[in-house]
């Protein structure tokens, strides 16, 4: 019994003989510990709480779904037009490398030859000069290949065209023909 009173003794504030500086921490932890007398001495357990409920985890993987919806599709519709502009600056490095095939050589590289002629050496140019583009790979973003033309309409030198998404003729949107020349 003498055990049990001083364990009381020692959660009571009003004891002359506490330290005043473990007043304020015994009060605070007084509300998370709970005594418990099995008829051994009293036991401190504390009582604590983990985890998350089955709602709050459904409500958040609501917020993170809706997140990733909104975010997702907004990044989905500008993916062409980004393509889009990909496809128009590389036309551009073409048609630079274009314009100095034909300063080296005296002419721009005929419609048999295309676009490979900036690469490749097309039957022995003595002028060549190349490679005049960096890849070897010659397709838009949409992996259609370009089309050129050699001289293009309207009495232009060529015509450079991307398909756009479908790879056919014409189109709106995404499927518009992009053309340089």
């Amino acid at each position: 019994m003498a055990a049990k009173s001083q364990l009381y003794d020692l959660f009571d504030p009003t004891q002359p003989n506490l330290p005043k500086h473990r007043i304020g921490k015994l009060k605070v932890n007084m509300k998370s510990y709970k005594l418990k007398s099995l008829g051994r001495p009293a036991q401190i357990t504390r009582q604590t709480q983990t985890g998350f409920t089955l709602m709050e985890l459904l409500a958040v993987i609501v917020i993170i779904g809706v997140l990733a919806a909104t975010i997702g599709s907004r990044f989905l519709g500008q993916t062409e037009g980004a393509k889009a502009g990909v496809a128009k600056a590389e036309m551009s490095q073409m048609v630079q490398a274009l314009d100095l095939f034909k300063l080296e050589i005296g002419r721009y590289p005929s419609s048999q030859e295309g676009l490979e002629g900036l690469i490749k050496n097309p039957g022995g140019l003595p002028n060549w000069n190349g490679p005049y583009l960096r890849k070897d790979n010659i397709k838009d973003p949409w992996m259609n290949n370009y089309k050129y033309t050699t001289p293009g309409p309207s009495n232009t030198p060529f015509e450079l065209k991307s398909l756009g998404a479908d790879g056919k003729e014409g189109g709106e949107g995404s499927n518009a023909d992009i053309v340089k020349g």
